[in-house]
């Protein structure tokens, strides 16, 4: 695809960090909006989306070191190279850690987590579904060959250099399979913020169907690391299931406590 923007001498800027960057402020905008319509500080929402952000890359970053540690544990200098801060990283590593970092921020400021996740949940489905094609440029992240029509080829040599993804191989569009999921995710979640019974609703939401599509698009994604225990599930795919759960949970919750707020009222 076209993973560098602008290339002058040894410097380029990367197509991908582009459109990470573009996607964290296009999911900021919105994240603020719905902080006000909240009454919600949104001072203290941008802080918190910093934070969360840091700590999301830092995450994906580790996850994607210890998946690869084969590789990484016998080059110890990769994990600080130009490369490895280039790569998207595993996203479930970022979402974790910034679900921790969440809770520790939220807690210090004394907030209701819930409110400020569901503030926060449609805006990161519209940041990931941009950040998405950032990997399409880049070629990270791609697919498992295929013939279906709707297959893409790599031809460019610096996305090999950069990634290591098959050139002249028709692949899934594994990338574009996550954007569009998540860009309707988004719609869904921003229309269900008004309309949500209870504290948790919506990013309930966003877990289970986010962790419900991530666990059926990793069947098409190529993976380096061995399949655990095994089944024929990736180490990412655990997590989805883990995380589906969670938002499951928090789905009973809510209808749980709005069904309790309409008997007392």
């Amino acid at each position: 695809m076209y993973p560098k923007l602008i290339e002058v001498g040894n410097f380029y800027l990367p197509t991908y960090g582009v459109l990470v960057a573009l996607g964290f402020l296009a999911g900021l905008a919105v994240t603020v909006k719905l902080a006000r319509r909240m009454g919600l500080n949104p001072e203290t929402m941008t802080n918190l989306a910093v934070y969360v952000a840091l700590s999301g890359m830092l995450g994906a970053k580790i996850l994607m070191i210890l998946f690869d540690w084969s590789d990484y544990g016998a080059n110890p200098g990769r994990i600080f190279s130009f490369e490895t801060m280039q790569a998207a990283g595993v996203y479930q590593g970022g979402l974790i850690l910034a679900l921790v970092t969440a809770v520790l921020y939220v807690r210090k400021q004394g907030l209701s987590f819930l409110l400020t996740a569901d503030v926060f949940a449609p805006g990161v489905a519209l940041g990931h579904a941009v950040g998405r094609m950032g990997c399409l440029a880049a070629g990270c992240c791609w697919g498992i060959h295929t013939e279906l029509p709707w297959g893409i080829t790599f031809h460019n040599p610096a996305a090999y250099a950069l990634t290591g993804v098959p050139l002249e191989v028709k692949l899934h569009p594994s990338q574009i399979y996550e954007s569009l999921t998540e860009l309707a995710l988004f719609g869904f979640l921003y229309w269900r913020f008004g309309k949500a019974a209870g504290t948790g609703q919506v990013v309930g939401l966003f877990l289970l169907l986010s962790s419900i599509a991530r666990f059926g698009i990793e069947f098409t994604r190529f993976h380096e690391q061995a399949l655990p225990f095994g089944l024929p599930l990736s180490i990412t795919q655990w997590i989805a299931i883990v995380l589906a759960l969670i938002g499951a949970g928090l789905l009973v919750r809510s209808r749980s406590s709005s069904a309790v707020r309409v008997v007392n009222a």
